[in-house]
C-alpha cells in the first residue's frame, strides 16, 4: 500500500526543483528586461522632454524616414522573397547550389558586412567610385552625402541582409502545399499564374501576411542597417527611430533619447497586437 505522505512529498519536490530551474531566466529577465525598461520609462516621465522633441526637425525627419522604411523596403523585400520562393522550390540541381550562395548575406555577420559596403562606397577610395573612374575617367559621386541616396542604400542593404530568411519562411510554406493540387491544375490546363492565384497565395496568404508584420516590427528595432552605413548622416538626416536615441545620447541629452524611443510605442504596439491576434488563430 502506498504512502499518502510519500506521494505529497514527491511532487512537492519536483516543483520545487522546477522553480530553481526557473529562476535563473526570471532574474536575467528582471535585470535585463524589466529593469532597463523601467527606468527608461522613468526618465522619460518629463513632458517637457517631448517638446524639446517634437521641437527638433529632425525628429520628424526621422518618423518620415522610418515610414518609408516600412512601406518601401518592407514590401519591396517581401515581394521579392515570395518570388524567389517559387524559384528555389524548382526541382534542379544548379538551383540547390545558387540557394547556398544565396543565404550567404544572412549567415554573415552584419557589422563586418556592412563595413564593408559602407567601404565600397566611400567617394575617394571605395571600390565601386575607382571602378568608375578606370571605366569613364570621371569621379564618381559621393554616394553617402545625398539623403535620398543615403537612405536608399541603407533600405538597399536591409534588403540584401534579410532577404534570404524571409525567403526560406516562404519556401517553407510552398513546400507544405500538397503537390497533387498543382498536378491536378496542370491536367485541367491552369497556367503557371492560375497556379499561383488559386493554390499558392490562398495557402500562403496567412503565412505572408504574419510573416510581414513580424519584419515590420523587427524592422522597426534595426540598429545595424542605417547607423552602420550612414551614421545617420549627412547632416542627421537618414537618421530612423531604432537610430534617433544614439545621437541624443551622443549630445548627452539622455531624456530625449529616451522619450525617442517611448514615442515609437504607437507603431510597434499595434503591430504586436495584430501579430498576436494572429497567431492565436
Amino acid at each position: 500500500m502506498t504512502n499518502p505522505a510519500a506521494t505529497r512529498r514527491a511532487p512537492d519536490r519536483w516543483q520545487f526543483w522546477g522553480r530553481m530551474l526557473v529562476l535563473p531566466y526570471v532574474l536575467v529577465f528582471l535585470v535585463f528586461v524589466l529593469y532597463p525598461v523601467g527606468y527608461g520609462l522613468w526618465l522619460a516621465r518629463n513632458p517637457q522632454s517631448y517638446v524639446k522633441l517634437f521641437d527638433d526637425p529632425i525628429f520628424f525627419r526621422s518618423v518620415v524616414n522610418t515610414l518609408v522604411f516600412l512601406i518601401v523596403a518592407i514590401n519591396v523585400k517581401m515581394v521579392i522573397a515570395l518570388v524567389l520562393s517559387g524559384f528555389f522550390v524548382t526541382e534542379r540541381w544548379w538551383i540547390k547550389v545558387l540557394s547556398l550562395i544565396f543565404i550567404l548575406p544572412w549567415a554573415l555577420p552584419s557589422i563586418p558586412t556592412i563595413l564593408s559596403v559602407r567601404f565600397m562606397l566611400n567617394p575617394e577610395w571605395g571600390v565601386i567610385n575607382t571602378l568608375i573612374f578606370k571605366l569613364t575617367g570621371a569621379d564618381g559621386p559621393n554616394w553617402l552625402n545625398h539623403p535620398p541616396l543615403a537612405l536608399g542604400f541603407s533600405m538597399l542593404m536591409h534588403v540584401w541582409k534579410s532577404l534570404p530568411f524571409w525567403t526560406l519562411i516562404l519556401i517553407a510554406g510552398r513546400l507544405a502545399i500538397p503537390a497533387e493540387q498543382y498536378e491536378a491544375a496542370s491536367v485541367d490546363g491552369a497556367t503557371n499564374w492560375q497556379k499561383f492565384k488559386f493554390i499558392t497565395w490562398p495557402a500562403m496568404r496567412t503565412l505572408y501576411v504574419t510573416s510581414l508584420i513580424l519584419s515590420m516590427i523587427w524592422t522597426l528595432g534595426d540598429f545595424n542597417s542605417v547607423y552602420l552605413l550612414t551614421g545617420g548622416g549627412p547632416a542627421d538626416l537618414t537618421h530612423v527611430l531604432a537610430t534617433l536615441g544614439i545621437r541624443y545620447l551622443r549630445l548627452d541629452q539622455v531624456d530625449l533619447s529616451m522619450a525617442s524611443i517611448v514615442v515609437a510605442l504607437p507603431l510597434i504596439l499595434p503591430l504586436v497586437y495584430f501579430m498576436m491576434k494572429r497567431l492565436s488563430k
